[in-house]
């Protein structure tokens, strides 16, 4: 299972694209109307960032011009995977290109770009996929359009989208997940390298694009200004946002990847996830804890968030949160883990140790408890082997307890939140960095190395003095991690 960003992002690429928009999977995408422009040739260009796959078809981007003429860029759920989809519907019949690869995975950026050029005399180069430089020729469905064929976009009256289903008045397949540097070309069919590049190492990383032609109806969304996601830096017309606030522009980033939760770290019963796998909620009848995509061996690191609600047993609340190593079946609660992990049960006050399916009880005692509404924060100090506690910005135990001797069994210590209560269900609304908790924006704070926005400060008085803690995101691994 990947753990962290296995391309891009964890090398300083001299390029910083400082925020994306996420997207949530239900209602949010961006529109446009378009005028008469080039019907045979366009580029479209994204990092994306995969969260749950709520939806059968979640588009990308897409045209509609009526129902026997429109574009869509989306994944096909496989039984493994999704495939990415180009497809092309005109009155001449379908152009198609579904790729053999599939894609799985939740935690890292890629690369998207689709060049079409239906006058190309090369009927397999009339369309193009490439996925981080690299262009797709494996394809389990492939149907070129004749050359010089009007390919359905760019027409006048038709109307782009960003983030969900082509059809105007349609609400499904909407995109979940993030996306930051979006280019749309009107009359030009680009390569790659106009917007990326390798680096020594052979990753591809965001370059600074200039010397772009964007035609008449051509757009650039950089998401730098979070009252006006849909605006275009290009200077051309803004598009529409839908459903999408200040809180939905974050600093994660395909060159600062940050934590979210893992929708992959599941067997079993399996969470619902939403807000860019920020939320999650363990329904009644599972007893689970959740955790994050990166896991760490060194360096200081925080995360906060918010007990958005739970089921009281008889006016108790039986939620967890604190550190695990992993090293367990994955889906099971603190109290029946394998591995080693500590946790402040909310129902008693007390942080607990377990390990070897053994749980010692009571390391330290009478702390506050978690009921829904409350906020809470962890701070994991791998240097000096100390875990503390907050909730509601103060420090439960400004001594940290020690897990010296007591070591990941895995080398890696993550976040972890839970419950035990299996006939109710809770909620969790987690920030990494990001700038929001349960969709409501937080910028209180950044770290010490000025990444992540945070409703708390990071930076906190322990008693060995003041401690700067950082936000879980690829920039700081680099130099901590």
């Amino acid at each position: 299972m990947p753990l962290i960003l296995g391309t891009n992002s964890i090398k300083d690429t001299g390029y910083d694209v400082a925020n994306s928009c996420r997207f949530d999977g239900t209602s949010a995408y961006l529109h446009k109307a378009t005028s008469s422009g080039n019907n045979t040739k366009y580029t479209f260009s994204a990092w994306i960032k995969r969260s749950s796959s709520g939806s059968q078809y979640p588009r990308i981007f897409g045209s509609h011009t009526n129902a026997g003429s429109y574009v869509r860029l989306n994944f096909n759920r496989a039984a493994d995977g999704e495939q990415f989809h180009l497809y092309h519907e005109t009155s001449g019949g379908a152009s198609t290109l579904l790729t053999n690869r599939l894609f799985r995975d939740p935690t890292a950026w890629m690369h998207i770009l689709v060049a079409v050029d239906s006058t190309d005399g090369t009927a397999n180069d009339r369309m193009k996929i490439y996925i981080n430089g690299v262009q797709e020729t494996s394809f389990a469905t492939r149907s070129n359009p004749s050359q010089n064929a009007d390919m359905c976009i760019n027409n006048s009256s038709s109307t782009l989208t960003v983030g969900k289903k082509e059809f105007p008045a349609e609400t499904s397949d909407f995109f979940d997940g993030y996306m930051a540097e979006v280019h749309y070309i009107d009359g030009t069919a680009y390569a790659p390298t106009d917007f990326g590049e390798f680096d020594d190492s052979g990753i591809w990383k965001p370059i600074e694009v200039s010397g772009i032609s964007y035609g008449t109806n051509g757009f650039y969304l950089d998401f730098e200004d979070s009252a006006n996601l849909g605006n275009d830096a290009n200077g051309g017309t803004d598009l529409t946002e839908v459903n999408l606030t200040a809180a939905d522009q974050t600093p994660d980033t395909c060159t600062n990847n940050f934590a979210t939760l893992n929708p992959l770290g599941f067997a079993g019963t399996i969470p619902t996830f939403s807000q860019g796998n920020l939320n999650v909620v363990v329904g009644s009848g599972a007893s689970l804890y959740s955790v994050p995509t990166i896991g760490v061996s060194s360096g200081k690191w925080y995360v906060e968030g918010e007990l958005e609600a739970a089921t009281a047993d008889g006016g108790t609340y039986y939620v967890d949160y604190g550190f695990h190593d992993r090293a367990d079946v994955r889906g099971q609660s603190f109290y029946v883990s394998d591995g080693r992990m500590f946790w402040l049960s909310s129902w008693d006050g007390k942080i607990n140790y377990r390990t070897g399916g053994s749980t010692t009880t009571g390391l330290v005692t009478g702390l506050a408890t978690l009921t829904p509404g409350d906020f809470f924060q962890l701070y994991l100090d791998m240097d000096n082997e100390l875990m503390y506690w907050g909730k509601n910005g103060s420090l439960l135990n400004t001594t940290g307890v020690s897990f010296n001797g007591k070591e990941s069994l895995t080398g890696e210590y993550f976040f972890a939140f839970g419950d035990q209560y299996t006939n109710g269900t809770h909620e969790w609304g987690v920030n990494f960095g990001q700038g929001s908790i349960d969709g409501n924006a937080v910028s209180n704070f950044q770290d010490a190395n000025g990444f992540g926005n945070f409703k708390y400060n990071p930076t906190v008085t322990t008693d060995e003095g003041s401690k700067d803690f950082l936000a879980l995101c690829t920039k700081n691994l680099a130099e901590y991690g």
